[in-house]
């Protein structure tokens, strides 16, 4: 450490859900000591270049692929592991620590950690750690985890949900709304797949908006699609054809003005959205990812569904399916001010969502000598 300016790198990417966390923790470090130097190794993903390309951050990509046990997926991952390494290396020369947030940017990030003689903490996200999660715990200096799940090994220090600082403000809804092109007045659903949308919950919506455009009237809809399949072209559609104002977009840069504005979100069950929920207290619908063998997202909402805060509704994959499903409770949803309120009251039994701000402290004990 440069005399009181630490330096600390994250190992993130692959998705915004290992990406996201890792901004808040920097930006909880710097509110600590503003004079931190940070960077972040990331994959060379399109998501990665586009998240980290809306903030000032230092970032390098990496050319690290996920771990398969096909034939083509393990030769590109064996291919490409001495590359991240030494892409890795380059970056933490001389840092203090290595932050990482699981997927496969962790793993060679770690390893080369290792190698330089930097202290590792492993931040995990998930109910159900990941492979690269498990793998860098057996040598990482600290580990914590966002889960309280019983899946989750015992021995691993507890935190609230990680969120960024924007999430735990309260702005005015209405304000919110307008600047994302949305009617201030105007009942609010939030649909969103993730950083890189969901075809199987996008196709169910454009279900529900054919077949029941009537459960949706006196609402408007923000929807994050994703990217491909025109998509957006056939979302616009049947909201247009439900008489729905919405604003369709592939990805949205401001989801912490999205939560804000919604009364209601229709979502999965990624880790970073369920923090997000529970940071802003918005009623969800959690349609969990449906090819995850250890169904972790599943896990992962769970504490929102014990509190009543959100639902959880299975994503049977054929719109029609997924559609038949989940019509019931959006009916009542969309027409019931008092159920959503209820929800929103749910949110009271359960803690703050200052993990971001824990691990800042706990990384800063870890790398900053105690005084004499």
């Amino acid at each position: 450490m440069t005399g009181d300016a630490p330096t600390i790198v994250f190992a993130a990417g692959g998705t915004g859900g290992h990406i996201y966390p890792a901004l808040a923790v920097a930006q909880a470090l710097r509110a600590a000591r503003p004079n931190a130097q940070i960077a972040f190794l990331c994959s060379d993903r399109p998501i990665d270049a586009r998240v980290m390309s809306a903030t000032d951050e230092l970032w390098t990509p990496t050319p690290a692929k996920p771990f398969g046990v096909r034939p083509r997926a393990l030769a590109r991952f064996l291919w490409n592991w001495g590359r991240s390494l030494r892409a890795s290396r380059s970056v933490l020369r001389g840092a203090d620590a290595l932050i990482v947030t699981g997927g496969f940017v962790s793993a060679p990030a770690a390893r080369a950690a290792r190698i330089e003689g930097v202290p590792v903490v492993l931040l995990n996200l998930d109910a159900v750690p990941g492979k690269a999660s498990r793998l860098v715990a057996h040598s990482a200096s600290v580990v914590l985890t966002s889960s309280h799940s019983d899946t989750t090994p015992a021995s691993w220090e507890r935190l609230p949900p990680i969120v960024r600082a924007a999430l735990l403000d309260m702005p005015e809804p209405g304000a919110c709304r307008t600047e994302l092109g949305l009617d201030p007045g105007t009942k609010t659903l939030l649909v969103t797949g993730g950083s890189q949308g969901a075809r199987s919950l996008n196709n169910a919506l454009i279900d529900a908006l054919e077949r029941m455009p009537d459960a949706f009237y006196g609402w408007q809809a923000l929807h994050q699609a994703g990217e491909g399949d025109e998509i957006g072209d056939r979302l616009k559609a049947a909201y247009d054809g439900a008489g729905v104002k919405a604003v369709v977009t592939p990805f949205v840069e401001r989801m912490d003005l999205a939560w804000h504005a919604a009364d209601l979100a229709i979502t999965r069950g990624g880790a970073g959205a369920v923090a997000e929920a529970w940071a802003t207290r918005t009623p969800a619908v959690f349609l969990p990812y449906p090819f995850h063998a250890d169904d972790h997202q599943k896990a992962n909402a769970r504490p929102l569904i014990e509190a009543k805060a959100a639902h959880l509704v299975d994503d049977l994959i054929e719109p029609e399916r997924t559609r038949a499903a989940l019509a019931p409770l959006l009916r009542e949803l969309l027409a019931s001010d008092q159920a959503r309120s209820d929800m929103k009251r749910g949110y009271q039994s359960l803690g703050p969502c200052d993990g971001a701000q824990r691990v800042a402290s706990r990384v800063l004990a870890l790398i900053e000598p105690s005084p004499a």
